[in-house]
């Protein structure tokens, strides 16, 4: 394979072959250039032309682009755009709107139905979308696992994992577990019932990122998208200009 697709999260460093419209196996490493052993980075793949997306810090990026840039003829660094590939994005200034966001919408417009997105990971994030690819705005929050966190920063017999979910739990970490775990699919639920509210008809939901497994045995109607961002990166790198040279 000679286009290879980067994602840079708040947490994870994935990537995969290009293959079609679509992402191909997918590859995950612990957060960033930093944490990788120079045997790890060796390893990269090279070739013609990597695609990036990144929501991780600026010096992290750069980082990155360096190592991928000595790899690749070409490092093309997706941004997200007003309208781009039958997407609209409803931000006002599409800058402020996040890449991963939008490469999740572009994964997701080919279907022509609505759709709840909703990405379990350092953050909640929850974005509508209708059949005819507009962007009607979404949520963040703290996803389960940094509510966890915050919770034990503060008060740290507070454990921060562990536990199961239960609707009333009768054990510390259980009801820990029980009321993170239950706010994000709250706030999930409560979207997709407003979106179908504005849509005038209920979304499909799709979830993706690390912490939607978790969330799964809650959300018997989701659809799980472990590879969303890459597949939305694989979409925008089809719709660009070929590479000069």
């Amino acid at each position: 394979m000679s286009d290879w697709l980067f994602d840079l999260g708040n947490s994870r460093f994935k990537f995969a072959p290009l293959q079609g419209v679509r992402a191909g196996d997918v590859q995950a490493w612990p957060h960033g250039a930093e944490a990788m052993p120079a045997a790890a980075l060796d390893a990269l793949p090279s070739g013609d032309t990597a695609y990036v997306a990144s929501v991780a810090a600026p010096s992290l990026t750069a980082a990155m682009l360096d190592v991928l840039q000595a790899r690749f003829r070409h490092v093309r660094v997706a941004r997200t755009e007003a309208e781009y590939a039958g997407v609209r994005i409803a931000y006002a200034d599409p800058g402020r709107f996040g890449v991963d966001r939008y490469l999740a919408l572009l994964a997701v417009a080919a279907r022509g139905q609505a759709v709840l997105i909703a990405g379990v990971g350092t953050a909640l994030t929850i974005d509508l979308l209708d059949a005819d690819g507009q962007h009607h705005g979404g949520r963040i929050s703290a996803s389960p696992t940094t509510m966890r966190e915050a919770l034990h920063a503060r008060a740290v017999q507070l454990p921060a994992a562990g536990g199961d979910y239960s609707e009333f739990a009768n054990d510390t970490a259980d009801a820990l577990a029980s009321g993170c775990d239950g706010a994000a699919v709250a706030l999930i639920e409560r979207s997709r019932v407003q979106g179908g509210e504005r849509l005038g008809t209920l979304p499909h939901l799709l979830v993706h990122g690390g912490g939607a497994p978790a969330l799964l045995p809650l959300l018997g109607h989701a659809e799980f998208q472990p590879a969303l961002v890459l597949d939305g990166l694989a979409r925008w790198a089809v719709h660009q200009p070929p590479s000069a040279g």
